[in-house]
């Protein structure tokens, strides 16, 4: 089962934001499927965060001191993954994830959804740091936000094969 958490210091008007807990335990089955990995309730949290919180974490595991939408930290190596331990930990900056919907025109339970889809799978080892393993990733999430009919995030990309 997953934990959702939510800091007590975000305003009640972003928390009211944040998707249902069965749309999000949706996106993460459908993630999970979409993985290959077979578990109905995969364990992780996911925390929904200030943004100072997020760009401290950033900073302190990425090197990167700045603001960032979401970061994965996986609990298993992904090519030994097991539903007997928790897959790891997902955190958003929910005031830069609002902000960025806002400015992608998007609604933002669906853009906060697709981050999650996004941070799942990094969990499950996917990533997209070089253009080879976007190709992969990335149309795995548009199928997925797809099954969850919300918005496709990349519109550039020819998913017809998807």
């Amino acid at each position: 089962m997953s934990d959702i958490m939510v800091d007590d210091t975000l305003s009640e008007s972003l928390t009211a934001l944040i998707p249902k807990p069965s749309d999000i335990q949706q996106a993460l089955r459908l993630s999970c499927q979409a993985a290959d990995f077979h578990v109905e309730q995969p364990e992780l949290c996911i925390r929904f965060a200030d943004d100072t919180v997020v760009q401290t974490l950033n900073a302190q595991w990425r090197n990167q001191d700045r603001v960032t939408d979401v970061l994965s930290f996986p609990m298993q190596e992904a090519d030994e993954l097991t539903a007997d331990e928790p897959l790891g930990d997902i955190i958003l900056a929910l005031p830069f994830v609002i902000q960025e919907a806002d400015r992608l025109q998007l609604a933002a339970p669906d853009h906060i959804l697709h981050l999650i889809v996004h941070g799942t799978l990094h969990l499950l080892g996917y990533d997209h740091i070089d253009d080879a393993d976007a190709a992969v990733m990335q149309p795995l999430e548009c199928q997925i936000m797809q099954q969850l009919y919300r918005h496709n995030p990349y519109p550039d990309l020819n998913t017809t094969d998807v």
